[in-house]
């Protein structure tokens, strides 16, 4: 499974970005997709993730701001980000998960000025 991110860039506190990965290869079978970030010096967390069986999960710091979707027509996740803060610069990476095994794309940076 490859994965394409995109969508990164600076945006000034307040704002807004759309993410976007699109799955190709071998993507029969995923189970789910995902988005983690890692800020500098921090450990990767969980941004937003949905299983297949409608199953989501937000993380707390960017609940009511941050909304995950996809696009099986496309093999497509998105991650619309609203009501950006600059505690939200990170590397974004985003996630397969696929036949028990986790694939990572090569990550987008998001940088929020103040």
């Amino acid at each position: 499974v490859q994965l394409q991110a995109s969508g990164g860039g600076l945006v000034q506190s307040g704002g807004s970005l759309r993410l976007s990965c699109a799955a190709s290869g071998s993507i029969s079978s995923i189970n789910g997709m995902g988005w983690y970030r890692q800020a500098p010096g921090k450990q990767r967390e969980l941004v937003a993730r949905f299983i297949r069986g409608g199953v989501t999960t937000v993380g707390d710091s960017v609940k009511g701001r941050f909304t995950i979707s996809g696009d099986n027509a496309r093999n497509t996740v998105y991650l619309q980000m609203n009501s950006l803060k600059p505690e939200d610069t990170a590397v974004y990476y985003c996630n397969v998960l696929r036949s028990g095994q986790v694939f990572w794309g090569q990550g987008t940076l998001v940088t929020v000025s103040s």
